[in-house]
């Protein structure tokens, strides 16, 4: 029999009650044992969820409060130094390592995040150093085990693999030179044994093991690291499924398929041709193949046809008993279910599936590859035939004038009137901004009030005459504070804006929009994402009133705030139909047309933000230039219709940027702010390494930790940066938008950061 499997599952609660939960603990509000009782709750519904619709692999050990890298990180004692000694609960050490602390005694900053692969996930980066002492601290795969077990539900646990885990590690700011964390793979294999060994003697069947580093060209570097890792774990582990996902195995197949491992699982999804080549390579052995059919990345409705088709393909060569259906990867990137959504039109909503679904789905697959004869799962084949041509007959339909537009873009398009060095002389005369001049990056914070006020307006409770009152006393607010503190090109604070896509989406056409499609971002920091389901185009101006309007308040430059159209296409559900270039240059054509209205508004600097462009790299270099042929362009198409006199300005941040430096270089930015601080300053390396000759301004502080950086950190960082970066070009500005923070916190920041700026004008004079 084909059996059927869910890699894991949204961690968030179907509303959200994780981040209620977390956010009340944190202000003191929740206890640790209520906070225990409402993950369990959520873990509960989880399960049975899965259970009721027939998933025979249900997962375990997946959830987590804030990441899951990071619940490895503590389970196997890989815990910085300065986090200990502090007299900070497990938990509380635990919350410190992921957002910082700053409360009584304890100051300390948190982690580096980074993006998970090529999604928007941000996991917090583990730490190691030779000093580096692994040992289970609790059995966290054990413990969920047991949980789901007193439930009535047997359930797979989910474990992170050990070479994975290191290679997504960094060497500690303590460890000697030259140090590489794999080098601690014997000692983690030992810890990896009991735990594995409680599972076994728990009773636990198999073990997903998830090595998605794999799919990444790196792991050919690793092939003998796999072997020992294996070849010691499987004689005494339950039954080990090694699992692969968001990319191609390619020729690593060669040696994973040698692994004494049960079971492997592959991304259909994402890399549907390696279905032969994989098929090929374990056919001669025993191992199990588990098909990732219904995609964990996306939210549209599973073509069964195609999937029935691959996984016939898998049946045949390999017999039922040795394929599994599952998701592609964790579902954690959908939201929970589509139940809650009573806006969405029939017709709309008929074209979806979230996790819920999407697990009936890999259920009915399942037992339709097993020669099933319930006419349920006959009427469900055959319901989702009927529903995928009609998706597939409304996408016939397009905008031949956004099509014929695309279609015209020609390369003077892309590119500024003159050179930056000429740009700049003329920029500097009109924005009078001095030397090492201060900045945010857009965002200010979304108070309750806000939140509140859109509520209302979007109930009826408050008119659109009354919510926009409000609004521009917020920006006012904003602008006054600015001026007060000392900024020097001043921002609106985005109050209007519920999220950075989101609020682009909704002004477009071509999107729709979901009530409750939550996805974890990090933390509990969760996005509602836009669904692109046909040709975008922009009917009016979406910015320019806002923007206008701080402007008339202040004597100082105002910066028009945009999202990029990479951004806008990665952090949206794009279409599946058309190609991403498609999507992104329509994108691009509408935000040129939001430029250009906002220079002729009399805006004098424009940011057009572009965090996920890194994220949005393929995994493997040899796809790189196809990805890079279509992104560097759009965002050129978008900001090149402007005369030289407008500033132009992009943000990126939480990813590598080392090897894409040269496109970055390449977009041709007036202006780029990255992230700095919280990857301790290792991005200046890159400068040096490179060069960069346009303006730059490294992030100073983390703003997604609600610590407050003292004057002499800031001035530390700028002196950092001034050791390799020409004072000329240099801009002072926080990592990233301070939407999440509170307003002490953010003036407190802020107010060191522009005394920092003014002790580097005398410093450095």
């Amino acid at each position: 029999m084909v059996l059927s499997s869910v890699l894991g599952f949204p961690r968030i609660g179907a509303n959200r009650e994780v981040k209620k939960a977390v956010e009340a603990y944190w202000a003191n509000k929740l206890s640790a044992d209520e906070l225990t009782k409402a993950a369990a709750d959520v873990k509960k519904a989880s399960w049975t969820s899965l259970k009721e619709r027939g998933v025979d692999l249900i997962p375990s050990g997946d959830f987590t409060l804030y990441d899951h890298v990071l619940d490895h990180s503590a389970a196997f004692n890989v815990i910085p130094k300065r986090y200990l000694g502090k007299g900070l609960s497990p938990l509380d050490v635990y919350f410190a390592m992921g957002r910082g602390r700053q409360a009584g005694d304890v100051d300390v900053p948190a982690c580096e995040m980074k993006k998970w692969f090529d999604s928007n996930y941000h996991f917090v980066v583990p730490e190691f150093s030779e000093e580096t002492e692994f040992k289970l601290n609790f059995n966290k795969a054990l413990e969920e085990y047991r949980e789901a077990k007193d439930l009535g539900i047997i359930t797979r646990p989910v474990v992170i693999g050990a070479v994975t885990f290191l290679a997504l590690g960094k060497a500690a700011k303590d460890a000697r030179p030259g140090f590489q964390p794999m080098s601690l793979l014997p000692q983690l294999i030992s810890v990896y044994k009991q735990l594995l060994v409680a599972l076994k003697e728990a009773g636990a069947e198999s073990v997903q093991i998830d090595e998605p580093i794999l799919v990444l060209d790196s792991a050919s570097l690793y092939e003998k690291q796999f072997a020992q890792t294996y070849a010691e774990l499987a004689p005494v582990s339950p039954k080990l499924v090694l699992t692969t996902y968001y990319g191609r195995l390619d020729s690593n197949v060669n040696f994973v398929a040698k692994l004494p491992v049960a079971a492997l699982h592959i991304d259909l999804d994402r890399a549907p041709t390696q279905l032969d080549e994989v098929i090929a390579a374990v056919k001669p052995t025993n191992l199990v193949l588990s098909l990732g059919l219904v995609s964990g990345r996306n939210i549209w409705k599973t073509d069964f046809q195609a999937a029935l088709k691959l996984g016939q393909k898998a049946v045949e060569a390999l017999g039922k008993d040795r394929v599994i259906i599952a998701s592609s990867s964790s579902l954690l990137h959908t939201p929970v279910s589509l139940a809650a959504e009573n806006k969405l039109t029939a017709e709309q909503k008929d074209w979806f599936a979230f996790a819920l679904e999407k697990a009936s789905e890999i259920s009915i697959i399942a037992s339709a590859l097993s020669g099933s004869q319930d006419p349920k799962v006959a009427e469900a084949v055959e319901a989702n035939r009927v529903s995928i041509a009609k998706r597939r007959e409304f996408e016939r339909n397009s905008d031949a004038t956004v099509r014929n537009r695309v279609a015209a873009i020609t390369p003077d398009m892309l590119e500024r009137k003159s050179p930056f060095a000429v740009r700049k002389e003329i920029q500097q005369k009109q924005l009078q901004l001095p030397k090492f001049p201060t900045t945010t990056i857009g965002s200010f914070p979304q108070t309750k009030e806000i939140r509140q006020a859109r509520a209302k307006l979007n109930k009826g409770e408050l008119s659109q005459e009354e919510y926009e009152k409000f609004i521009e006393k917020e920006i006012e607010n904003v602008v006054r504070f600015q001026e007060r503190i000392g900024l020097d090109l001043l921002v609106h604070g985005e109050p209007e804006r519920n999220d950075m896509v989101q609020y682009f989406g909704e002004q477009l056409e071509g999107f729709v929009f979901t009530q409750n499609g939550w996805v974890q971002s990090y933390g509990s920091r969760y996005v509602r994402p836009p669904i692109i389901v046909s040709d975008v185009s922009r009917p009016t101006p979406m910015t320019v009133h806002w923007s206008s309007y701080a402007q008339s308040l202040t004597s100082k430059p105002m910066k028009g705030m945009l999202t990029g159209p990479v951004t806008i296409l990665n952090w949206s559900f794009p279409r599946a139909d058309v190609s991403r270039e498609l999507q992104c240059k329509q994108l691009a054509l509408a935000l040129r047309d939001e430029v250009i209205d906002l220079e002729k508004a009399g805006i004098k600097a424009v940011q057009v933000d572009e965090p996920a462009l890194r994220e949005g790299l393929p995994l493997r270099k040899a796809d790189w230039d196809a990805y890079l042929s279509w992104a560097l362009p759009s965002f050129k198409i978008a900001t090149a219709g402007v005369t030289d006199a407008l500033q132009t300005h992009s943000h990126f941040c939480y990813s590598d940027f080392d090897d894409i430096f040269p496109s970055i270089q390449a977009l041709d930015a007036d202006v780029i702010s990255i992230e700095a601080s919280k990857s301790d300053m290792k991005l200046l390396n890159t400068f040096k390494h490179y060069g960069y000759s346009n303006q730059i301004g490294p992030g100073v502080y983390d703003i997604h930790s609600p610590r407050v950086p003292s004057e002499e950190e800031i001035k530390e960082r700028l002196a950092a940066m001034l050791s390799i970066l020409p004072s000329e070009l240099l801009f002072v500005n926080p990592d990233c938008g301070l939407k999440t923070r509170g307003w002490a916190e953010t003036e407190a920041s802020l107010i060191n950061l522009v005394n920092a700026a003014r002790w580097a004008r005398q410093t450095y004079a």
